[in-house]
């Protein structure tokens, strides 16, 4: 099935989390017919307090992109200040958005209504058909790409389902970091194992957060309390060895409580309350190239995924995207030879420097020598001192800057 058009190319996007739902109505939204594929619609997620578990961080770049196609949803709680410091040092770095004359560093986007808001405008829009299933196979030719999907029918089994062949002009895989469309265009993929765990949880503070957002750099991994609009609620990311995140998801509340309070120095004073805890692997990873085939892109995780200690994992996915918006030719076949090979280009150089950036800077952190213990203290004190260089550092950790352009 190929849309039904005859003057605007026509663009698979596969995958329908953040990225790809915003890929697929920014699309619609410049003209282009647009099939939007994933296995199913999104549902919602655990939740605590009234919200949902599942949490990212955007930035000022990423929240202009989600605006201007309407789809920004309004649980967004702007945090903004930044305090960062360590288990064995005396100094801290204190971010404002007052330093780069802006209101706000960012926002804490509840993943839920932020997946919601995307589909409720992707549904209505009339340049967007959503068809439901799993990759099987994708054939990519020179005068378009077809997708092979696995399709359940109604009251059969998996193994009755039915192909579906999906045709366009264009594909952006967008289906994250164990990508099918990656995996059947045979691009290589470099993989680094960090040997920890991000356990994430919404957590309910004594004192009040104050639009701030809080980083702590402990010796087996970083852990950040992210503001809410509720002033006593937090979004807790904390990176830890494997052995001790799962030994903390077997705590009780009270003690949990009593564990994140002490590893947070108490920074929002005791940590009174705690909702459902999760915990996944984390590692990083990089495709080979963000342009596999002339008629073939890869976006956000599909291209890369990486550490989670500074929040860009998912706006490097909305940079990808925009990039990607930038770059579209106006009325010229985006399957073209080497139409895309620059952005390519771009995408994989911001890619390795931000991964191995967030490398360095996490083994740095984990080094527990007291000589690299003082010299990393003196350094952050020098840096705290230089205003300047902390307005580049913010401007480069929000989108306002980016150093591989």
């Amino acid at each position: 099935m190929k849309p039904n058009t005859q003057d605007t190319s026509s663009i698979l996007v596969v995958g329908a989390g953040p990225v790809g739902a915003a890929a697929a109505l920014s699309l619609a939204e410049r003209g282009y017919q647009v099939i939007l594929v994933d296995r199913a619609p999104p549902q919602p997620g655990a939740a605590a307090f009234g919200m949902d578990v599942r949490n990212v961080a955007l930035s000022p770049r990423s929240a202009a992109l989600l605006q201007n196609i309407d789809a920004w949803p309004r649980q967004a709680a702007a945090y903004r200040s930044m305090r960062v410091w360590e288990e064995r040092g005396s100094s801290a770095l204190d971010f404002a958005a007052a330093s780069v004359n802006r209101q706000e560093l960012g926002w804490l986007v509840e993943v839920w209504p932020l997946l919601e808001r995307l589909w409720q405008r992707l549904e209505a829009h009339p340049k967007v058909q959503i068809v439901l299933g799993a990759t099987q196979r994708v054939t990519p030719g020179q005068h378009g790409v077809v997708l092979t999907l696995q399709q359940a029918q109604a009251g059969a089994d998996a193994h009755q389902a039915a192909p579906v062949d999906l045709s366009a002009d264009f594909l952006i895989a967008c289906d994250g970091a164990s990508s099918a469309v990656r995996e059947n265009l045979g691009v290589p993929l470099r993989h680094w194992r960090t040997g920890q765990m991000a356990l994430t949880t919404v957590v309910r503070t004594q004192h009040p957060h104050g639009h701030t957002a809080w980083q702590r750099f402990l010796l087996d991994g970083p852990l950040a309390l992210l503001p809410s609009k509720d002033p006593h609620l937090c979004s807790i990311v904390w990176s830890q060895s494997e052995d001790k995140a799962r030994a903390r998801l077997a705590l009780d509340d009270v003690d949990f409580c009593r564990v994140l309070t002490r590893a947070s120095e108490g920074c929002l004073g005791e940590v009174q309350a705690v909702g459902p805890r999760q915990a996944f692997a984390l590692h990083q990873q990089l495709a080979a190239t963000a342009y596999p085939h002339a008629r073939a892109l890869l976006l956000g995780d599909a291209l890369r995924v990486i550490h989670p200690l500074a929040g860009l994992g998912v706006n490097l996915g909305f940079e990808d995207l925009q990039a990607l918006l930038d770059f579209l030719p106006p009325d010229t076949d985006l399957g073209t030879a080497g139409r895309w090979d620059k952005y390519a280009r771009q995408r994989l150089l911001r890619s390795e420097l931000v991964l191995r950036s967030l490398d360095g800077l996490r083994r740095l952190y984990a080094q527990d020598n007291p000589w690299v213990g003082w010299l990393r203290n003196a350094g952050v004190g020098w840096f705290g001192r230089r205003q300047w260089l902390q307005r580049k550092a913010i401007e480069e950790a929000t989108g306002l800057r980016d150093l591989s352009a």
